[in-house]
């Protein structure tokens, strides 16, 4: 089955989730923080939904009151599916006034029956509760059957739906109307269901849902078979580059399955590369598809499907709007901290259009608002608090219309306010325009009004025509009706005709009866009211209820059609179900007829009722306008249309006869009706039945009902016994109703009762119950709080009532209580006491008793309050005034006043510098004082303490506080140089900000040289500055200085301000000229490092350059910005923080004490990329070929440098690689990984690393296999003497595995062991040579690969019989033969190299006779001791082996052989790798 992806409702990510307990049973409570602010809440429930149980089409809802601050928001789930609201279907409501929270089901169905869930949420937690609704199935319905043939319906048009062709695609025709929403239902979220039915006039919700549930549980299962995973399905977007996309991620079990794109039905071809011309783009990225239709236009609107081997996927409905822009939106240049407007003005009304800024699509937050104008013309977007980064092109959608607008953001240009964050402006860019926007907006409007009016116009003008049409063909059918109704009255009456001589001839028997017997069944005959009542509608009314309560008849005595009341007669002879009899007016408006009996007989217009049973039978006429019928069904039909019409007759309704309207033919006129007027009294009745109610022992109980009638009597049953009034029993009676009163219920009075009157009776059920209950007087006394000392005991004791067994739990502040420790709680019969002991203050809080039994619980609060000493005051310390005259300041009280009111607060005080406290005294329960007893300039501190009926807290001392502070001058800014010369500096500075509360009176002023400590006062001591700069004169030319200056005021000089920058004393100097070859020197993607040399010093044009500025300007910018604010030396700096692949402009500017020079750019701009390199792999040493175990991971890593950075692509075969195959690209590497892999997978893998310069590629060809398996069975077969073909079944494994080959081994008798004699055979057939007879062969076959080999396959034994023959054996003349001869090496040693820690092994052969002895050396010592070399001679091969080597075995080794004829040596060099 196809999965989705689901995302449940968790706790938010950083909640603590912390349960907690709430006093309503069944509610649950999340907080989502340790500790609460003070005065906030989780959400709770006073009252919580209660369970239902209800009858379909009935109105069920559920009710919910919750509380918490702030105040929570409600929402409603279910478990099985989600909610769908929707006016017929289930509605949530909110009344303010109750405070009650609904969930409502108007007409709730069995599909409505589930658990459902209540959640109450606010930021500090989040309460929830369960509550079950069962709807109970009733009877036939119609809704059922309705849904039934719809899901008929769901099933052929699913199967209309899946009408493909045999490749999968669609039948070539435009869809309709009804395909089309079925289509866009099945993708739609379920939110749209109800605007999706209103478009396409589907009325039917419930019908709709369910069958689309059918069709949606069916496609899945289709989907399945080609999908494994399908999520995140995006609608049509229209994007602000004139397309509009299609996203949907869907991961495809075989990733070549077809995909289609399909418009209205209609296939739509596409492209896979985004360069071709085509409209319809496809374009992959991992599980993503998206597809782009480009160059929008209006015949782009339809419904777009995308299917997957001709199943449908993803349906969505793009429509386009005709809809433009009038006023597009312009370029906005903000400052730095602006707000920023873009506005515009559309040609139609709409609700919203889609904003992007930077090609990201922008919503409303805090950083961007939407605005849009009440005529839905203006549409607005504000850029709040504009940072550089904001600025870029900002597009604005509607429909398929975009227009888009440059926003640039100006930075502040002050070098001072370099690096510092600008203060928030208030002032919008872009704004301004309002006025034209609106005029532009109204003529919109107008245009836009007045052709809806004309479509409006035209779409009347076609109604109208479809009218006309629509009448004329009901013209058309009413006459064919009336000219087939005329036929059929003259076949009736040539049917009447006929039959009345058959009556005569066959001499019926009739039978004249009153109309108080009419009735053939026996029943009493109904008249149905008053005969004909001309305008008295209600007399119709009353007889056709009359007529309904007796069941007598199936006709309607008030009719006056046919002018006889034979008709009424008739109705009742006809003896079944009395129907309502219908009202006839005077002037022919009279109500509807009553229905017809089950049997009814034709009959004549006389009074007369025949008995002959075969005219009815020969009767196939209905009694038209007399309430009879022929059959019970068509009379009603016939008496409810026709036979409550009345016409003008010649007496109108009071001797009913009616006019020829009322029967449709003629009778005979009677001087007086056959029934007389009379009505039945339908007796008694009941307006309001008894109720089940549920009683407590003890407590009245009480039972009514309404009866129709006040002279009505009736009598009271228990148990089908009747009771009478008694002392414990009232039975009364007031107008219609009827009263039993139990004045006070026992355990007796529960049973069944029954009221019975006329006949008539109700009946209800008392449930006697005993619930715990506590006596009211001790109820109110425990309600009562406590208040009690510290240290001291708390009791609390209550009686209670109610059926055993009784559960009684006490709590304090929530928390339930046992008897341990200083609790005590003793419970008998009637009465629970609880005892606390050595209470602490700490113990305050709610006490609450609870008691349960199994018919109810009842609670119980009183409050505990512990008093104690109290905490100390709290601080800080609020200095309200501290002048010299007096000290006013404020705290904060105590923390815990200990459960008691504050008395006083007692303070004492002491003068900073003495010893002594001074007591104040007790100063009242106010946390402030006023101390005015004070000195001006001492300091002073206070220690406070807290005074209540419990004591005294300990103290809180003050921090110092100084009585008239003296309140000095900030420093002023640091003197600037306003100018400079030999014999005079000039400076100038700003006042201090803070200036002490009094006016500044004038500034000293002070000089230091430079490389001296010493300042100097500029102006004489008594001679202060009075303005905000100075000419300093007293300097010697050539020498350098620096200034300060301090402000004075009342209090006297404040501090001094920092220095200023160091100045010559020297007349003024020229700007320095450009700089010399300046030049790049690095680069990368975020830095640029340059590197030039210094100015020419031109004497008297030009001067020395004592620094350098840096600056940079992108190439879309027109300002420059400075890299560095203070001027720098070096003629060598390194910009930072550029962007990657960005353009620059770079100048460098040179400066002195006599300003800036003129700059100097580089010629050309810079990209921020690193010097341009062709890719190059930079791995000394690559595989080219790799073996992988299937089922094993395959992972390979190619290193790499280039730049810039380069596309990196992997091909398998030379086309990419599948999904399955992950790549990791990071800086300078690339790495293919193959998880789990299979022979497929096998293939030659290319990289290629691309970029501008050049490309590099690189193949490594990965053989996936595994051990194979052995070859099938080996058969013999000698075809040349001396030899044997072996021939074999080829290995399972062989059509997989290209490189398989086999391996043949062979054994005879004579050599036990196993040769090989013959390898990488790559056919299934080798013949073996020298065969022997008499000699037992037998062959092995091997399969072999990459991996290794397979188990043999092993031949039978082989054996060719020898032919015997006559041995003679001729000995040879021997001769003497001198084999002596000196050492030789047959083979000498070779040069060896071994890693570190592993075994090396050498050997030679020598030869010599007699038997050399042999020496083994390493730098000429000899090893032939050495325990830890292995040294052996075995028939002249000598071998040495050395287990683990190490840096101490690299040497020269020798081997020395030696006898009496000779010596030979041989060396070789071991080099030991690490």
């Amino acid at each position: 089955m196809l999965k989705k992806t689901k995302v449940d409702d968790e706790t938010a990510t950083g909640q603590a989730g912390i349960k907690k307990k709430s006093k309503v049973p069944g509610v649950m409570i999340t907080q989502f923080m340790e500790e609460l602010p003070e005065g906030k809440t989780t959400p709770d429930f006073t009252r919580k939904p209660i369970a239902l149980t209800i009858q379909e089409g009935k109105f069920a809802y559920f009710k919910a009151i919750v509380v918490g601050d702030p105040t929570p928001t409600v929402t409603w789930s279910r478990a099985n599916g989600e909610i769908i609201f929707h006016t017929d279907v289930c509605q949530q409501k909110y009344d303010p006034a109750s405070n009650e929270h609904t969930l409502e089901f108007p007409k709730v169905a069995p599909e409505d029956a589930d658990t459902y869930k209540c959640y109450a949420t606010n930021e500090y937690g989040r309460a929830v509760c369960t509550v079950i609704l069962n709807v109970i199935e009733v009877g036939f319905s119609k809704t059922k059957e309705l849904q039934k043939i719809q899901g008929e319906d769901a099933t052929e048009f699913r199967k209309r739906l899946k009408t493909r062709n045999p490749d999968g695609t669609r039948e070539e025709k435009t869809m309709d109307a009804n395909e089309k929403v079925w289509e866009i239902l099945l993708s739609a979220e379920k939110k749209d269901y109800e605007r999706i039915c209103a478009e396409y006039g589907i009325t039917d919700f419930r019908g709709m849902l369910k069958k689309l549930t059918e069709m949606k549980k069916e496609r899945e299962e289709e989907i399945a078979q080609f999908i494994s995973h399908i999520r995140t399905l995006k609608p049509v977007e229209v994007k602000d580059d004139d397309c509009a996309t299609i996203e949907l991620d869907m991961d495809l079990l075989d990733s070549g399955s077809k995909i289609f794109l399909y418009k209205d039905g209609v296939m739509v071809p596409f492209s896979k590369e985004e360069g071709e011309g085509m409209k319809h783009n496809l374009k992959q990225v991992g599980k993503k598809y998206v597809f782009t239709i480009k160059n929008l236009s209006k015949d782009d609107a339809g419904l777009y499907s995308v299917d997957v081997e001709g199943v449908n996927v993803f349906s969505t409905d793009f429509k386009v709007p005709e809809v433009d822009f009038a006023v597009k939106i312009q370029e906005v240049k903000a400052e730095e901290r602006e707000d920023a407007l873009f506005q515009c003005v559309l040609t139609a009304p709409m609700n919203e259009i889609n904003w992007y800024g930077k090609s990201a699509l922008l919503t409303n937050n805090e950083k961007h608002e939407i605005i849009v104008s009440e005529d839905k013309l203006i549409h607005k977007l504000i850029v709040r608090d504009c940072l550089p980064l904001d600025g870029g092109i900002y597009a604005a959608v509607a429909g398929i219309k975009s227009c888009n607008a440059w926003l640039v953001v100006e930075v502040e240009k002050d070098p001072a306010k370099k690096g510092k964050k600008a203060a928030r402006k208030t002032t919008i860019a872009g704004a301004g325009n309002d006025e034209e926007l609106l005029r532009i907006a109204k003529e919109q409007q107008e245009r836009y009004q007045k052709e809806m009016e004309e479509k409006a116009q035209l779409a009347k003008k076609a109604q109208e025509e479809k009218e006309l049409a629509a009448a004329a063909v009901r013209a058309k059918q009413k006459a064919e009706a009336e000219a087939k109704a005329a036929a059929k009255a003259e076949a009736k009456a040539a049917a009447k005709a006929k039959r009345a001589a058959a009556g005569k001839d066959g001499a019926v028997r009739k039978t004249k009866k009153k109309v108080a017997g009419a009735g053939a069944d026996g029943a009493s005959g109904a008249t149905g009211g008053v005969v004909g009542v001309g305008a008295g509608s209600a007399a119709g009314g009353a007889a056709g209820a009359t007529g309904g309560a007796a069941g007598a008849t199936g006709g309607a005595a008030g009719a006056t059609g046919g002018g006889s009341a034979a008709g009424s007669l008739a109705g009742a002879a006809g003896g079944g179900a009395g129907g309502a009899g219908g009202v006839g007016g005077r002037d022919g408006s009279g109500a509807a007829g009553g229905a017809g009996g089950n049997e009814g007989g034709d009959v004549e217009g006389d009074s007369e009722v025949e008995s002959d049973e075969d005219s009815f039978e020969d009767s196939d006429e209905d009694i038209e306008g007399e309430g009879g019928g022929a059959k019970g069904r068509e009379g009603a039909k016939e008496g409810g249309e026709k036979g409550g019409v009345g016409g003008e007759g010649e007496e109108g309704g009071e001797k009913g006869e009616g006019g020829e309207k009322g029967g449709e033919r003629r009778k005979r006129a009677r001087a007086a009706p056959l029934v007389p007027d009379t009505v039945i009294d339908p007796g008694v009745h009941f307006h309001a039945g008894l109720s089940d109610c549920k009683a407590i022992i003890g407590e009245a109980a009480e039972l009514e009902c309404k009866v129709s009638s006040e002279e009505c009597v009736g009598i009271w049953y228990k148990d089908g016994a009747e009771i009478q009034a008694s002392e414990s029993l009232t039975i009364s009676k007031e107008g219609c109703f009827h009263r039993l009163k139990i004045h006070k219920v026992t355990e007796e009075n529960a049973g069944k009762y029954k009221f019975e009157a006329d006949g008539r009776k109700t009946e209800a059920e008392i449930a006697v119950e005993d619930p715990p209950r506590f006596d009211k007087e001790e109820l109110e006394a425990f309600k009562a709080p406590v208040t009690i000392k510290k240290g001291h005991k708390a009791t609390y004791k209550l009686s209670y009532i109610g059926r055993e067994p009784i559960k009684v739990q006490w709590y304090l502040e929530g928390e339930e209580l046992s008897s341990e420790g200083n609790i005590n709680i003793e419970t008998s019969d009637g009465t629970s006491r609880l005892l606390m002991m050595k209470l602490q203050h700490k113990d305050s809080g709610e006490i609450k008793i609870k008691l349960k039994n199994v018919f109810g619980t009842i609670e119980a609060v009183s409050q505990l309050n512990v008093l104690d000493k109290p905490t100390p005051p709290m601080g800080p310390l609020e200095i309200v005034e501290a002048s010299s005259s007096v000290i006013d300041f404020k705290w904060r009280p105590p923390k815990d006043s200990g459960g008691c009111k504050i008395q006083n607060y007692i303070l004492e005080r002491q003068q900073v510098g003495r010893n002594t406290w001074k007591k104040v005294g007790p100063i009242g329960p106010e946390a402030k004082y006023r101390d005015s007893d004070v000195d001006h300039g001492r300091r002073y501190c206070y220690r406070i303490r807290v005074e209540t009926e419990m004591g005294i807290s300990e103290m809180m001392e003050t921090e110092d506080i100084q009585a008239g502070t003296k309140a000095y001058p900030a420093p002023p800014s640091a003197p600037k140089v306003a100018s400079a010369f030999k014999d005079c500096i000039n400076l100038t500075w700003s006042p201090p900000a803070d200036t002490g509360g009094t006016s500044i009176l004038g500034y000293n002023l002070e000089k230091r040289k430079k490389g001296s400590n010493l300042w100097g006062q500029v102006n004489p001591p008594n001679e202060i500055i009075r303005g905000k700069g100075f000419a300093v004169k007293d300097v010697v030319e050539g020498m350098e200085y620096e200034f300060r200056v301090s402000a004075i005021n009342d209090s006297g000089a404040g501090e001094f301000s920092t220095p200023s920058e160091f100045v010559f004393a020297r007349d003024p100097k020229k700007p320095p000229g450009k700089v010399l070859d300046l030049k790049v020197t690095d680069s990368t993607y975020t830095t640029l490092s340059l590197s030039w040399n210094k100015p020419k010093d031109i004497k008297g044009e030009e001067d020395e350059a004592k620094g350098y500025f840096v600056e940079i300007r992108p190439a879309e910018n027109t300002d420059w910005d400075r890299c560095n604010s203070n001027a720098i030396t070096m003629t060598t700096y390194t910009v930072k923080g550029m962007k990657s692949m960005a353009m620059y402009w770079v100048r460098v500017i040179a400066t002195n004490d006599g300003g800036e020079g003129v700059p100097q750019e580089l010629d050309n701009y810079i990209l921020a990329m690193p010097p341009p390199v062709r890719p190059r792999f930079t791995d000394a040493k690559i595989k080219s070929f790799m073996i992988v175990r299937a089922g094993n991971s395959a992972r390979f890593t190619i290193n790499f440098e280039a730049s810039p950075w380069p596309e990196v692509t992997w091909l398998k075969d030379g086309v990419p690689v599948s999904k399955k195959v992950t790549i990791s690209n990071a800086e300078g590497t690339s790495q293919l990984l193959i998880p789990s892999a299979e022979r497929s997978d096998t293939g030659i893998y290319t990289i290629i690393v691309k970029n501008i310069v050049g490309q590099e590629t690189i193949s490594i060809e990965i053989r996936v296999t595994d051990e194979p398996k052995p070859p099938g069975p080996v058969d013999l077969d000698e075809n040349v003497p001396g030899t044997v073909t072996i021939s074999w079944t080829a290995s399972p494994d062989e059509k997989r595995d290209d490189r398989l080959h086999y391996m043949v081994t062979k054994r005879d008798s004579v050599k036990r062991s196993w040769n090989t004699i013959a390898d990488r055979i790559f056919n299934n057939k080798f013949t073996a040579c020298n065969i022997m007879p008499g000699r037992e062969y037998q062959f092995r076959v091997y399969a072999k690969n990459d991996m290794g080999s397979s188990k043999p396959s092993e031949s039978a034994k082989w054996l060719i019989p020898a032919k015997k023959e006559k041995f003679t054996v001729k000995m040879p003349e021997s001769k003497a033969c001198d084999l002596q001869c000196p050492p030789k090496f047959l083979v000498p040693l070779k040069m060896h190299t071994a890693p570190q820690g592993y075994e090396c092994y050498m050997s030679c052969a020598v030869k010599g006779d007699p038997t050399p002895h042999v020496t083994w050396l390493r730098n000429n010592i000899s090893l032939n001791t050495n325990t830890n070399y292995f040294i052996s001679n075995t028939c002249g091969v000598c071998s040495m082996l050395i287990l683990r080597v190490g840096t101490k075995d690299t040497g020269e080794y020798k081997i020395v052989a030696e006898n009496a004829l000779g010596r030979a040596e041989s060396s070789t060099k071991l080099t030991v790798r690490e």
